[in-house]
């Protein structure tokens, strides 16, 4: 029976921490990834483009209540994007 380097027993944990892979993805996955990442990037830039100036004016008059509820909104938006991105990739990924 050999022994086992460090190395090689701390890959075989790092192996069973990890979840499995799967398959490789495809040219077109990656493309159609790349592609997902470029939309939801332009739609978080976008919603930052609209409120941004509104927190910027409710800012500047005082409101801090505005302010709040403008910011807590941008927040939301944009975790709702990165959610749809993520499940959007995960279909793409899984091949669906």
């Amino acid at each position: 029976m050999a022994i086992k380097s460090a190395y090689d027993l701390a890959m075989e944990k790092l192996k069973a921490k990890l979840p499995p892979t799967g398959r490789k993805l495809t040219r077109v996955q990656k493309a159609k990834l790349a592609e997902l990442d470029s939309i939801y990037t332009a739609k978080t830039a976008e919603e930052e483009l609209t409120l941004k100036p509104k927190i910027a004016v409710a800012r500047a008059k005082g409101d801090a209540e505005a302010v709040q509820k403008l910011e807590e909104t941008l927040r939301t938006q944009i975790q709702r994007l990165r959610s749809k991105l993520e499940a959007e990739k995960e279909a793409v990924r899984l091949g669906k």
